[in-house]
């Protein structure tokens, strides 16, 4: 009983935080401000993958029942907004491992210019 309830409420939380964070992050009027990232676990475990730096996303389900019509407006207009939200994709790469990639870049880079050189 109680344990349940309870485990709903959060979960209803969750997703109207889920809502208010896409709202503010898609629509350009909120651009700048707070995102409500913090209010919830979810939007917290979600922060990198909404408008941070990681490939997203969202699959949105409906049903072909005319009497889900309502709860499939809703759901695509949800979706429409979370389409709005432009992430800055980064690669994770460690420092180590970039500097040791552009060494060798510059390296093989160098070698080729020796060799024209040589040939000339």
């Amino acid at each position: 009983g109680g344990e349940m309830m309870r485990e709903a409420i959060s979960i209803n939380k969750s997703l109207f935080t889920l809502r208010k964070v896409i709202t503010s992050l898609a629509e350009s009027r909120y651009k700048g401000l707070h995102v409500p990232y913090r209010d919830s676990k979810l939007t917290s475990l979600l922060q990198d993958s909404l408008g941070g730096t990681s490939l997203t996303v969202m699959v949105a389900c409906l049903s072909p029942c005319d009497a889900h019509f309502d709860e499939n407006l809703s759901t695509l207009e949800y979706a429409s907004r979370a389409s709005c939200i432009a992430n800055r994709v980064a690669v994770n790469e460690d420092p180590k491992s970039r500097l040791i990639r552009e060494l060798r870049a510059q390296n093989a880079f160098l070698t080729a210019q020796l060799a024209h050189m040589r040939s000339a």
